[in-house]
């Protein structure tokens, strides 16, 4: 399996100071930190200044106004003169407009087949889930109090004897939003909101939903679910506070109705059913100068096992995909498909500009001390994450996802937003790369955090299930690493828990993406 395009393996024999990418780049990137004299034998440069480690070297004179490469791919211009050895960062290098050949379909790549299973929760309809949730959606912020006190009398860790007789049932979460309310009833932003609610309440992870309301908001129950297309029934029940008759009322009503779904939800068992039905959500977070390098194609290569063995991978974030679509674009299953990408791109464009915003705004400030200056930079680490696949689909944000193998969902960067559509359009599981740590989970997925360094892998190992650092240093490989991935990918779907589903992480991280004006 190899990995896209702009990710290269840096050698596994001896360590040198700095890893090269692509023989047509402008700069290597420092393994550790380097100080000013060190020699960089392989690159035949003394280093001028400090250079963190993850950031970029330049290997050869560049002149101020002329493109830097890394990855083989423009990351940038130089904002003013850089002589070999100097350190290339946000004071010496600035983004700009240049042509981009989205060649669509040109590079198409089918992967020979495979198989591989996971052992899966089958329910009565056919759909396949990871996990084994009761969930509490509210149609507005007015009743997330009620809809968590629900929840919170069902949690092990508070009252025990409430689950203890349901042990296949994983829990009993509640997930809250800000919205549902003071929105156009006709517009995008509560046309969004429906479809995020309805994707979560149809979720394989879910036995069974209940969904509160106040009673006057926007949001009207009966109108979403006409909306959606969705009927009340065992398995989906809805209330609102109103109707019971205030706070007290309706907790207890919904404790309840929730102990009366516990026998059903409980009545399951797990059996091997093909990884076809493991739908992964990509995200990366925290992103470093190492991420394009470790995590993210090593990710990208456990990808091309899933899409090999039937399963499909939601590769998110436009904005920081923004300045390599067209590496996508080259891999659409047709031209249709790579358009639609782009069509994805220019909505951003106008949206910020409307918006008094730019693109390049992303990457953070936690992103550049990583080493990234650039979206651009950044989005070609980035689109590693998704293989070599050929891109099948594109699909607005939360829409069902129906289509196998690589597909791209138009989400904002911002992780809890971009994840939590990815779930909506029915991502049974998230893989998640960081350089600078992060502290994620997402119920009813669970998520799997791939460190892309050695330092945060230690530093915030409670955080992480999988090192990807020893691929900076040439100690294991993106092909080892990917498959790895790949059988954690598995043994997680199974029922494996990941670290961040230890610390209870996931219901706050429900965050539907919310834009247009609220009145």
């Amino acid at each position: 399996m190899s990995s896209i395009e702009v990710s290269a393996q840096p050698p596994t024999q001896g360590v040198t100071p700095t890893i090269r990418l692509s023989d047509v780049d402008d700069v290597v990137i420092a393994r550790t930190q380097l100080m000013s004299g060190t020699v960089i034998e392989a690159e035949n440069l003394t280093v001028a200044g400090l250079i963190p480690p993850g950031h970029k070297v330049a290997v050869r004179d560049i002149a101020a106004g002329s493109s830097v490469r890394r990855y083989g791919q423009v990351i940038g211009f130089a904002s003013q003169a850089i002589r070999r050895g100097q350190h290339v960062h946000v004071h010496n290098l600035a983004m700009g407009d240049f042509h981009k050949d989205y060649a669509f379909a040109s590079a198409r790549r089918e992967l020979p087949p495979c198989q591989a299973s996971f052992d899966g929760i089958v329910r009565a309809d056919g759909r396949v889930a990871t996990r084994n949730y009761i969930g509490i959606l509210t149609t507005v912020n007015c009743s997330a109090t009620v809809a968590r006190a629900v929840a919170d009398h069902f949690r092990r860790d508070i009252n025990p004897a409430a689950l203890a007789g349901f042990p296949q049932v994983d829990g009993v979460v509640a997930l809250t939003h800000g919205a549902g309310c003071a929105v156009d009833p006709k517009g995008e932003s509560l046309t969004v909101l429906r479809r995020t609610l309805a994707g979560y309440a149809l979720h394989a992870n879910f036995a069974a939903v209940l969904v509160i309301g106040l009673g006057c908001e926007t949001n009207q129950i009966d109108e979403w679910m006409s909306h959606e297309g969705l009927a009340a029934g065992s398995a989906l029940q809805v209330f609102t506070i109103q109707a019971q008759g205030g706070t007290l009322k309706s907790i207890a009503a919904g404790v309840e109705r929730v102990k009366a779904l516990l026998p059903a939800a409980n009545a399951v068992t797990r059996q091997p059913v093909s990884a076809r039905h493991l739908v992964v959500g990509l995200q990366c977070g925290g992103s470093d100068g190492y991420s394009g390098i470790t995590a993210n194609p090593a990710l990208g290569n456990a990808v091309d096992r899933l899409v090999a063995a039937g399963g499909t991978a939601i590769l998110s974030e436009t904005p920081e995909i923004y300045g390599a679509e067209h590496l996508l674009t080259r891999r659409a299953l047709n031209r249709e498909v790579g358009e639609q990408l782009v069509a994805r791109v220019r909505w951003w464009e106008t949206y910020c500009d409307r918006m008094d915003a730019e693109l390049n705004n992303n990457p953070s400030a936690g992103n550049k001390a990583g080493g990234l200056t650039t979206i651009l930079e950044k989005s070609l680490g980035a689109v590693a994450k998704a293989g070599s696949s050929t891109l099948t689909a594109v699909y607005q944000y939360a829409q069902r996802v129906t289509a196998q193998g690589l597909v791209f969902m138009d989400t904002p960067g911002y992780d809890p937003v971009s994840a939590t559509g990815q779930v909506a359009g029915g991502a049974n599981l998230i893989a998640f790369t960081t350089g600078r740590g992060s502290a994620y989970g997402c119920a009813p997925a669970p998520s799997l955090k791939l460190a892309t360094n050695q330092r945060v892998f230690e530093q915030q190992g409670d955080d992480m299930d999988i090192n990807c650092g020893g691929i900076a240093d040439g100690s294991t490989s993106i092909e080892e690493r990917g498959a790895h991935i790949f059988d954690r990918m598995l043994a997680t779907a199974s029922g494996e828990r990941s670290k961040s589903e230890l610390h209870g992480y996931g219901q706050n991280e429900f965050v539907p993406w919310q834009f247009g004006a609220v009145m």
